[in-house]
């Protein structure tokens, strides 16, 4: 059953017989007629109670009426939803967890004002998940940090963050010292910044000792505080930390102290949601 069956079955009904609704659609005859023999065969049921010349709905004939008047104005506002420019509908965006509890407050805000229509989701996870998910249909654009599989994706840099290495208040100076401390504190594998704190290891010649995986920047934070280790982090979530104050910062090594975060989606698939986002991104 295709919508064009669906649509020659309402003007059959709506002109009151064939050859009105032939007239409507600019069809001969036979083929309104052979179209209505072929979707009721598919159905497996008569549509219509022939008497003479004129035409009368069975029952399920009247059951089929109100799907197709439904899934006509169903396939119309899909239409105009991908012709419409105006973004609308819903938008299933991705982002890390630190992009989304200290960077999309004020951009989503205003991205709502400007586009009341578009309904956003927002989901967290580390750039892997996220990329996983943008492949699978699962949401549509992810804020991520570099790098990306540039195959894959379509992308614009959304923020450059500065990373900081944290530690405990009396910590001495990272920086001067030879030997890195032998416990980071960091999300799971997968997590950008982690690899850019392991990496500093290796260019040291070392290896954390011991990693504690935790899920919040802020859990990261207290435990920074306790003296469990040390986390690198983006310094614009440190400056959000309340006990900021009892910690001390240390600046990784140029290549590692900086990272780029992407707003990407699957290459070729833009829309005007995507575009409406990377306006309101750029301020």
């Amino acid at each position: 059953m295709e919508l064009s069956d669906l649509r020659i079955f309402r003007a059959v009904v709506d002109e009151g017989g064939i050859t009105r609704a032939a007239e409507k659609l600019l069809r001969v005859q036979s083929s309104v007629t052979t179209r209505i023999k072929q979707l009721e065969e598919d159905l497996g049921t008569p549509l219509f109670l022939r008497q003479g010349k004129k035409l009368h709905l069975t029952p399920a004939g009247h059951t089929l009426m109100d799907y197709a008047v439904r899934l006509q104005a169903l396939a119309d506002e899909a239409r105009n939803a991908v012709q419409d420019p105006q973004p609308k509908g819903l938008f299933r965006l991705g982002a890390m967890e630190s992009t989304a509890a200290v960077r999309l407050p004020v951009p989503l805000t205003e991205y709502y004002r400007r586009f009341p229509d578009v309904e956003l989701q927002l989901r967290t996870g580390n750039p892997t998940q996220l990329a996983t998910a943008i492949l699978a249909g699962e949401i549509d654009v992810a804020l991520v940090a570099e790098p990306i599989a540039e195959g894959k994706f379509d992308h614009v840099t959304a923020f450059e963050e500065d990373l900081v290495l944290v530690a405990k208040k009396d910590h001495p100076p990272i920086e001067k010292t030879q030997q890195l401390p032998p416990t980071i504190i960091a999300f799971e594998q997968g997590c950008p910044h982690r690899k850019r704190l392991e990496a500093w290891y290796e260019q040291r010649g070392d290896m954390p000792k011991d990693t504690i995986e935790l899920s919040s920047y802020h859990a990261m934070l207290g435990c920074v505080v306790v003296g469990m280790g040390v986390a690198l982090i983006p310094e614009s979530v440190l400056d959000t930390f309340p006990e900021n104050h009892l910690l001390s910062r240390h600046r990784p090594p140029p290549g590692l102290n900086r990272a780029a975060t992407l707003l990407i989606w699957r290459k070729g698939a833009a829309s005007s949601k995507i575009d409406a986002l990377i306006g309101v991104l750029a301020g």
